[in-house]
């Protein structure tokens, strides 16, 4: 996920002099799969090709989130992670639309000309499927012709299938989460789902297990299955290091609290308060209660050797 820090802009600022005239890619693009990528690479090559910057547009919170408030998490990344792919990808900025009433009760033709006149856009690039303006009354055709009027070109990306003829989605990819089909997800994302978060203050109940683990809350990501992982995590020094984990409410303990917990291999620093990467890398059995903790603990060690397992036959992506 490396790449040059790019600029993040608010659509409720003004947009720096240097920005204005842009190339946009515009949609959520929360997961940033293959099908985003796509949207975002052919506004790259529109940019470059006329000398112009290149903007990735997001939307935060979700839409989701202010129409339907009590939906449970379904996020697969954050901001933060999002600006690093988008930079990764080439962008120069990354445009963050705050999404609220103001936002969404703005019409097709307000929309554009917010485009236009607040951001600065001449250009822009969305899915087949992108909607906008209040009661989602814009589409692309409506971007053309309203874009026209205004100075604003657009093009629209067709959605990329996968090898079965499927659509990449985003639903798509929470479908194979909440199976546990960890090698699933990464195809559609054309990385490893992962869960980024600060290493809490916990119980130290793992030191004295001999597994020490790193516990970070899913915020509001998509849950995935609950149950025991093979993970890889990505330290704050740049470092990847294997390790297993476990996603649910740990039914052993009262009062069960929903965590990641992670147990990294051969790492033996501090990480606390720290943010930290998890990749799940592959789905090794279903969160158990067990008896006691002679056997909680002799189960960690299996998961232990299954993980290792699971991680030298799938190596770190390049």
């Amino acid at each position: 996920m490396a790449g040059a820090p790019i600029i993040r802009l608010d659509n409720r600022q003004p947009v720096l002099a240097n920005l204005r005239g842009a190339i946009i890619a515009m949609g959520n693009f929360d997961g940033f799969h293959a099908g985003h990528q796509a949207v975002v690479g052919r506004a790259m090559e529109w940019a470059r090709a006329e000398g112009r910057p290149a903007i990735v547009a997001t939307f935060d919170p979700h839409p989701m989130r202010l129409f339907k408030p009590d939906t449970p998490p379904f996020r697969l990344t954050t901001l933060d992670q999002r600006e690093r792919l988008f930079a990764a990808a080439g962008a120069d900025a990354m445009l963050v639309f705050h999404f609220d009433q103001a936002l969404a009760g703005k019409t097709a033709e307000g929309f554009v000309d917010l485009l236009v006149k607040d951001i600065g856009a001449v250009g822009v690039v969305t899915g087949e499927d992108f909607t906008f303006g209040k009661g989602r009354s814009g589409n692309i055709e409506s971007l053309k012709t309203l874009g026209a009027g205004a100075g604003l070109r657009s093009e629209a990306v067709a959605p990329v299938k996968n090898d079965n003829g499927t659509v990449i989605s985003s639903s798509a990819i929470r479908d194979a989460l909440k199976r546990g089909d960890c090698a699933a997800a990464a195809r559609l994302l054309t990385r490893p789902f992962t869960i980024e978060g600060k290493v809490l203050h916990g119980d130290k109940l793992g030191r004295t297990l001999d597994f020490p683990t790193a516990n970070m809350e899913l915020g509001n990501y998509q849950r995935p299955a609950y149950g025991v992982y093979a993970v890889r995590g990505c330290l704050p020094d740049g470092k990847v290091v294997d390790g297993v984990a476990n996603i649910g409410i740990r039914p052993m303990f009262d009062p069960p609290r929903e965590l990641l917990e992670s147990y990294l291999f051969d790492f033996s620093g501090d990480l606390y308060d720290q943010a930290i990467e998890v990749q799940l890398i592959g789905y090794i059995r279903p969160e158990m209660k067990l008896d006691g903790l002679d056997a909680l603990k002799a189960q960690i060690a299996k998961d232990c050797d299954a993980a290792r397992q699971i991680l030298a036959e799938t190596p770190p992506l390049p």
